[in-house]
């Protein structure tokens, strides 16, 4: 069993048992990157899509990296939707607060926002403003989340794609992780 802290309230830790914390944190930190590849494989089942949701993911990723997005853009379309296997309904936020540690503010805002850009695809089907977006018109990474979506997201749906495959995608899913996250404000 592994070493435990004092304390049962915050209020009363002593450093040494925030040392033993931040220890815990630090390998659990180290082994970020294998746990979402674990959740991407979780992606690989049944879809009322055409194709799984991780191959929809792949697909995005494999656009981006042909049109010559730098790694960490394309690791942001590999994972934009990673956020399904665990909060379904705001899976945008998931992914985003997910990567918000590795990426820059453009990538975490893209992520964070495509799945209200996404609504420009399907809303008028449900009698909603298919641009919504727009309240968002005047932020400076509009357009991109636009593109993201409409170049790499929305087409990524095809069965006859040729997409690359997640062992093709591992050592940027490991890059990504093994940066220092940043301390957020």
């Amino acid at each position: 069993m592994a070493k435990r802290v004092d304390f049962t309230a915050m209020e009363h830790a002593t450093r040494a048992d925030y040392d033993l914390v931040f220890a815990y944190d630090d390998d659990n930190i180290a082994t970020q990157a294998e746990r979402v590849i674990s959740w991407l494989r979780m992606m690989d089942g049944d879809s009322p899509y055409q194709i799984s949701r991780l191959d929809h993911c792949l697909q995005a990723a494999t656009r981006a990296e042909s049109d010559g997005a730098d790694d960490e853009t394309i690791a942001c379309a590999l994972l934009h939707d990673i956020g399904d296997v665990i909060a379904p309904a705001n899976h945008s936020q998931a992914a985003a607060a997910l990567l918000r540690p590795y990426v820059s503010e453009k990538n975490y805002w893209i992520v964070l926002n495509h799945g209200l850009f996404q609504g420009y695809y399907w809303m008028h089907h449900y009698d909603q403003d298919r641009n919504s977006r727009d309240q968002l018109k005047d932020h400076p990474y509009y357009q991109n989340c636009i593109d993201f979506c409409a170049s790499w997201d929305q087409p990524s749906f095809d069965p006859k794609f040729k997409t690359q495959p997640l062992e093709h995608f591992i050592p940027l899913i490991q890059y990504l992780f093994a940066r220092t996250p940043k301390p957020l404000v």
